[in-house]
């Protein structure tokens, strides 16, 4: 890369901000890779490049050029025998690419890309992470569990802290795309469903004129764990990827399975003194396999009791309030309306969103 093009370098987040047509260059860590063929048999590349601002998704043609810039000289590199393109996720690369049109929606394409120095441009700072710090986080996780009897208490800390997940769980994303596909994800999108999920269950639970014997506790610990198998069907390497498990089983049945074998070590453990009760061990993993709401967005079942609807509408909500954000942000000057997003349906809104502050 030339100190030029260093200068015109572009985030990810400006680059989605760009009209059709417009030309940018980005520098950022490839979390997404795979070769593909057109009706012509000719090849083509799907890629996603990643940096702390976000992502972008697009396509790399057969007639697009590729550089080796981390050694003493700048070659071109043949995409289809050399090995550092075989192997290009979780590599940094810098990529010259164009705004375009297809269906209505933008697409980008990359005309040149840049393998770069690993070492002067290590991946793992151009990982997105979670815009909460971690020490706040972890202060409204203990919270959280603290807010619970016993013995749902002893169990969540059992689970989290003498099993050691909280580990992994305060730096695991929560989705590879769609909703907090970065470092913290999990752990940043858990305890916003459970601080929601309870907030609901406390509604009821202080005089609101229905006596659903709703028990927090349950409410809780099905919130801060619905998304538990996670840990299994994502890793970091060190963007957010699928694993062969996720792709195969999907996080709801690795998360069951993972939980009720913890349960019950647990009460071995507590040799059957102070441990999780039978139903609330049941109630519990109803939430794991139900917080989908619907059997059309992969849960097994649907929710069926007031706890488990509880954390489904809070975990549906925290997504759409997510994508909402994200979409927002794209927005500049006086326009207030979003493009359609396909996924969801619609178009949002910006309406009273906060002001932007500058870095």
């Amino acid at each position: 890369m030339t100190e030029q093009k260093e200068k015109r370098r572009l985030s990810t987040l400006e680059i989605r901000k760009l009209p059709r047509d417009s030309t940018f260059y980005v520098l950022g860590v490839v979390s997404r890779f795979s070769q593909r063929r057109d009706k012509n048999d000719n090849p083509f590349w799907d890629i996603a490049i990643m940096d702390t601002e976000g992502q972008i998704e697009g396509k790399i043609w057969g007639s697009s050029e590729w550089w080796n810039r981390s050694d003493d000289m700048t070659y071109k590199m043949d995409p289809l025998s050399e090995e550092r393109i075989r192997n290009l996720e979780g590599r940094t690369v810098g990529a010259q690419g164009k705004v375009v049109a297809f269906k209505e929606q933008n697409q980008y394409n990359f005309n040149a890309v840049y393998y770069v120095d690993q070492e002067k441009y290590p991946p793992h700072g151009f990982v997105r992470r979670s815009p909460v710090s971690g020490e706040k986080m972890e202060q409204d996780f203990r919270g959280l569990i603290d807010a619970c009897e016993e013995p749902i208490k002893g169990f969540l800390e059992y689970l989290f802290f003498k099993k050691n997940i909280w580990h992994d769980y305060n730096v695991w994303p929560a989705a590879v795309s769609l909703h907090h596909a970065y470092v913290g994800g999990l752990l940043e999108h858990s305890v916003s469903v459970a601080r929601s999920a309870a907030a609901i269950a406390r509604s009821y639970l202080s005089g609101g004129g229905q006596n659903l014997g709703l028990n927090l506790g349950i409410v809780i610990a099905g919130a801060l764990l619905h998304d538990l198998g996670k840990l299994e069907a994502y890793r970091l390497s060190p963007t957010p990827e699928m694993t062969l498990e996720g792709s195969i089983m999907e996080h709801i049945i690795l998360g069951y399975h993972r939980f009720m074998s913890l349960a019950e070590e647990y009460a071995k453990e507590r040799g059957g003194a102070g441990g999780l009760d039978t139903r609330s061990v049941l109630a519990v993993g109803h939430i794991l396999v139900s917080h989908h709401g619907s059997r059309e967005f992969g849960s097994p079942v649907l929710p069926a009791t007031p706890e488990a609807m509880v954390v489904s509408m809070a975990d549906d909500l925290d997504f759409k309030l997510f994508c909402w954000k994200e979409q927002v942000s794209l927005l500049d000057g006086e326009k207030e309306i979003t493009d359609f997003v396909p996924l969801l349906q619609r178009r949002f809104w910006k309406a009273h969103a906060p002001e932007k502050k500058e870095k």
